[in-house]
């Protein structure tokens, strides 16, 4: 098992956020930050602006970090079966967009059905995961200093 490091970006433009809109069996329709996982030797804001531009299709700045979360799941049949996600560290930066244009999407992650942008009203309505995320969203678009919103356990 190894710790995987993934940076994921809150894009903010025009009052909406830009969200990977997705559905898993177990969790149904739910919404996440665009981000993924780093590469070996990739710094971190190169990693997030590769995968929002692979996932969102837009090329984002990274401005500033702005929270640290960490998931660590429990159940072994998760571990044996994912063992590079079992174990996950959540680099969230407070991004802008680079240009307005968008190109396609060039990878989607697992689960992932599409993007788009929600009315920052409407945030609190929706699931955004990992639910930490979701109920902190507007202290991380809004901090100025990065939070730590802790390290959970998932059966």
């Amino acid at each position: 098992m190894s710790i995987r490091n993934a940076a994921k970006a809150i894009i903010i433009h025009e009052n909406r956020i830009l969200l990977d809109q997705c559905h898993a069996p177990e969790l149904g329709e739910y919404f996440a930050l665009p981000g993924g996982g780093q590469k070996q030797y990739e710094t971190m804001s190169a990693a997030l602006v590769r995968e929002c531009l692979e996932e969102t299709g837009y090329l984002v700045i990274p401005e500033a970090f702005v929270g640290l979360y960490e998931e660590i799941y429990t159940s072994e049949s998760i571990r044996q079966r994912h063992p590079d996600y079992a174990h996950k560290i959540l680099h969230i930066f407070r991004c802008r967009l680079a240009d307005e244009a968008r190109i396609a999407p060039l990878e989607q992650d697992a689960g992932q059905t599409d993007c788009c942008w929600v009315d920052l009203m409407d945030v609190a309505a929706i699931k955004l995961l990992p639910t930490c995320v979701g109920q902190n969203i507007h202290q991380l678009i809004h901090c100025e200093q990065p939070i730590y919103l802790g390290s959970h356990f998932i059966d």
